[in-house]
C-alpha cells in the first residue's frame, strides 16, 4: 500500500516504487501484486464465482485520522468461556527461515500456551489496525485484524487463524455505514449491519474455537439474534432467501449456531497418529488446552444418535481497548455480562508486514475420513494465509457478501461497483447451493414402522461440496449454504456426528442462482441407531439409469438424486419407502422398500443396529414390469381385511 497517498507531513513508510532513505524498491509492491491477482478474475470471492467487482482503488488514510478512527471503532469483544485461544501477538514466536520470516504453528501454539501458563491470564492481548480510502470517494474502511495461535472447529481446524472486522466509515460525516464481520469460512455469507449507531461501540462475538466473528448491536452486548423480537434489534441486516420455502425470512448469515439454541460438536485433530496434545515438540500444550472435552466428539459415527446434551454457550471474558476510559457504558456493560475483563493494546498491521508466512504442517482427523476428502481439504487443515497478501486487505469491499448492503453502498457511493452480480438480484440468489438440514423421526400418525416425518435440527452439520472442496458448517439450526459454487455437476455430502451421511448429485445451472438441494431445498439426516441403507446395484444391468428418488408413504420424498448408474442412500427404519428410478428416455420404474424391522442382534449392514442388513435392489429398471411388482408388493399392504359373516 503506497504509505505517502493522502498522509501529506504525516506520511509514514515509503512510497510504493522506493525503499527506505529514497533508493528503488528491491521487490513488487503489494498493491501492485494485489492488483494483478484481482484482474485475474477467475477466482471466488466473497463467496461469489466470476470476476470482481470493478471498485474502486484505495490509497492511505491520513495517519492521524487513521489512529482517531481505529481508537474510535475499536470493537469489544464477549469470548465463549469455554475459548482457549485469545487475540494475541504474533511476533513473539516469529523466526527466520530460509531467508523469509516466518511464524511456525508449534512455536506459536506451544509458546501462547506455555506463557498463558506462567501469567495465568491471555498473553499479550492485542488487536491490529488498518485503513485505507477509496480514490475520489468520502468513503474509508478501518479494519481489525485478530490472530490466535490455533483453529479447532467442528469440520476443521488448523494452525493459526486470522478474523477480521470491517468498519466502513463516511469522512465527510463521520458515520459509519456498514459493519462487515468475517464468518467460520468464506463459502459462508459474512455477518453484516448496515447502518450502525454511531454512538455504541462495535461488539464482537467470537466463536468458540473458530473464531469466526458474529455481530453484536442490540441492548444485549453478549448475545446473537438472527431477527428482531421483544423490541431488540437483529444484530445483523443481511437478506434473505424467499425462493425456498424451507428459509424464509431467516437472514442468511453464518451468525453464532450455540447462541441461537443449537449444539455444536467440535473434534479433535491428530497429527502423525495421534492427538495433537501428545506431539513431543508440544510440551505446553496438553488435552486441557484444547476445547472442553465436554463439547468434543471423537468419532462420528461411533455415536448412535446426535449428541443433543453438548453445553450452550456462556460468556467468560470480554476483551476492551485499554485507551477507552473505564466510566463508559461499553466498559459497564462489559463488566456486568463478562466474567473478567482483559484490556488489549491496538496495534497498526505495517507493523506485521515483514511476516511472510504463518507455517505448519497438515493436520488429520482423529476418526477415519476418506483420504481424497481430507487432501481436498488439506488448506482449512492446515494453516491460514497472510491477511496483507489478500485482495481485501486492499479492497475490503470484496467482503461484502450481502448482495443487499453491496448494493446500498453503490447507490451511496460511485467507488462501489454496481455490479449485478453482486447486487440486488444475487443478495436474493447468493450464487449458491442452499439446503435445509432437518431430522427424520417416526410420526406419531402413522401406523407403528410405516411412517415419518421431518423436524428441525438441534445439532448443527456440515456440508461438503466435493468438486471445491471446502467443509461448511449449517447454521440458524440446519441452514447450509455452499456460496460460489460454479456451474456444472457436483457431488454434495452431509453429514454429522451421530447421523448418518446424506450425498447426492445436483446440477449447478448459471440460469438458476440458487441451487435447491436435496428435495425442495430440505436434507433430512437419519440417526446413525435408525438408520438402513438403500442401495441400487445396476452392475449387471444394460439400462443407463440417470435419476432416483425415495419416498415415504407420510413424509413424502425424502430423497432425489441424479445417478450414473449404483446408488445408496440412508433412510429411517421406521418408515416404508417406494424407490423410484428413471433412465435417460425419462422411464420410470418403482420398487417397494420396508427395511427390516427392529432387531436384537447387531449383523446391520449399515451405520444402525436396528435391522439385519440393507434394503438391496438388484438390477433396478424402468418399465412395466418393476411397477406390476411394486403394485403387488404394495397391495397387500393397503388391502382392508375382509370381515367374517360370523362377526357382522
Amino acid at each position: 500500500m503506497d504509505r505517502d497517498a493522502d498522509a501529506g507531513d504525516g506520511a509514514r513508510g515509503s512510497g510504493p516504487d522506493e525503499a527506505p532513505g529514497g533508493a528503488p524498491a528491491s521487490r513488487v509492491d503489494r498493491r501492485t501484486v494485489l492488483g494483478a491477482l484481482a484482474g485475474a478474475g477467475s477466482a471466488a470471492v466473497a463467496g461469489c464465482s466470476g470476476p470482481e467487482p470493478d471498485d474502486a482503488s484505495t490509497t492511505d488514510l491520513d495517519a492521524d485520522r487513521l489512529d482517531e478512527l481505529a481508537a474510535r471503532f475499536a470493537p469489544t469483544l464477549y469470548f465463549d468461556s469455554a475459548e482457549p485461544w485469545y487475540p494475541t501477538d504474533p511476533r513473539p514466536y516469529a523466526s527466520e527461515a530460509d531467508g523469509e520470516t516466518v511464524v511456525d504453528g508449534f512455536a506459536a501454539f506451544d509458546g501462547y500456551h506455555e506463557r498463558y501458563d506462567e501469567a495465568g491470564e491471555p498473553p499479550d492481548p492485542t488487536v491490529f489496525y488498518n485503513g485505507m480510502r477509496y480514490e475520489d470517494s468520502p468513503l474509508a474502511v478501518v479494519q481489525f485484524w485478530l490472530y490466535s495461535a490455533f483453529d479447532q472447529f467442528t469440520a476443521n481446524f488448523h494452525w493459526h487463524d486470522w478474523e477480521v472486522l470491517h468498519v466502513f466509515v463516511d469522512l465527510d460525516s463521520g458515520g459509519p455505514q456498514l459493519y462487515v464481520a468475517s464468518s467460520h469460512s468464506r463459502s459462508v455469507p459474512n455477518n453484516e449491519f448496515l447502518d450502525p449507531d454511531p454512538e455504541v461501540v462495535p461488539r464482537i462475538l467470537p466463536e468458540l474455537g473458530s473464531h469466526s466473528s458474529t455481530l453484536s448491536i442490540n441492548e444485549i452486548p453478549d448475545g446473537f439474534r438472527r431477527v428482531g423480537e421483544e423490541g431488540l434489534l437483529a444484530d445483523i441486516t443481511n437478506t434473505t432467501i424467499d425462493t425456498v420455502e424451507d428459509l424464509l425470512g431467516i437472514p442468511i448469515a453464518y451468525g453464532l449456531p450455540r447462541d441461537e439454541g443449537a449444539r455444536l460438536p467440535f473434534v479433535v485433530p491428530e497429527y502423525e497418529g495421534e492427538p495433537i496434545y501428545d506431539h513431543p515438540d508440544l510440551p505446553s500444550v496438553s488435552e486441557s488446552s484444547l476445547v472442553d472435552g465436554a463439547l468434543t466428539v471423537r468419532s462420528l459415527d461411533a455415536l448412535r444418535s446426535p449428541p443433543t446434551d453438548l453445553p450452550l454457550r456462556e460468556t467468560g471474558i470480554a476483551f476492551r481497548h485499554g485507551e477507552r476510559p473505564d466510566d463508559g457504558d461499553d466498559a459497564a456493560l462489559a463488566a456486568e455480562a463478562a466474567k473478567s475483563v482483559v484490556e488489549y493494546e491496538l496495534v497498526e498491521s505495517a507493523e506485521l508486514e515483514d511476516i511472510d508466512a504463518f507455517t505448519g504442517p497438515q493436520l488429520s482427523f482423529e476418526f477415519a475420513v476418506p483420504e481424497a476428502v481430507e487432501d481436498g481439504v488439506a488448506s482449512h487443515i492446515t494453516t491460514t494465509g497472510v491477511p496483507w497478501e489478500q485482495p481485501r486487505y486492499e479492497n475490503p469491499a470484496l467482503d461484502v457478501t450481502a448482495g443487499n448492503h453491496r448494493s446500498e453502498m453503490a447507490d451511496r457511493y460511485d467507488a462501489i461497483a454496481d455490479d449485478p452480480s453482486f447486487g440486488d438480484e444475487a443478495a436474493r440468489g447468493l450464487d449458491a447451493v442452499v439446503a435445509r438440514v432437518t431430522r427424520a423421526t417416526e410420526s406419531d400418525e402413522a401406523p407403528d414402522g410405516e411412517g415419518l416425518t421431518t423436524t428441525e435440527s438441534s445439532v448443527e452439520s456440515f456440508a461438503l461440496i466435493e468438486s471445491d472442496p471446502e467443509a461448511v458448517p449449517t447454521f440458524a439450526g440446519g441452514v447450509a449454504v455452499a456460496n460460489g459454487v460454479p456451474e456444472g455437476d457436483h457431488r454434495l455430502t452431509v453429514n454429522g456426528a451421530g447421523r448418518a451421511p446424506h450425498s447426492e448429485t445436483l446440477t449447478v445451472s448459471a440460469d438458476e442462482p440458487v441451487t435447491r438441494a436435496g428435495v425442495d431445498g430440505e436434507i433430512p439426516l437419519v440417526a446413525r441407531e435408525d438408520a438402513r441403507k438403500v442401495e441400487l446395484d445396476d452392475a449387471e444391468s444394460d439400462v443407463d439409469l440417470t435419476r432416483t428418488a425415495i419416498e415415504d408413504d407420510f413424509a413424502g420424498r425424502i430423497y432425489d438424486s441424479a445417478i450414473d448408474g449404483s446408488d445408496a442412500a440412508y433412510v429411517h427404519a421406521g418408515g416404508a419407502y417406494t424407490t423410484e428410478v428413471r433412465d435417460a428416455d425419462d422411464e420410470v420404474g418403482a420398487y417397494r422398500v420396508n427395511p427390516d424391522p427392529p432387531n436384537d442382534g447387531d449383523g446391520s449392514d449399515g451405520p444402525g443396529d436396528r435391522g439385519a442388513g440393507p434394503s438391496r435392489i438388484e438390477r433396478p429398471e424402468p418399465g412395466p414390469a418393476p411397477l406390476t411388482g411394486y403394485v403387488a408388493d404394495v397391495a397387500p399392504e393397503t388391502r382392508s381385511p375382509v370381515p367374517d359373516p360370523a362377526d357382522r
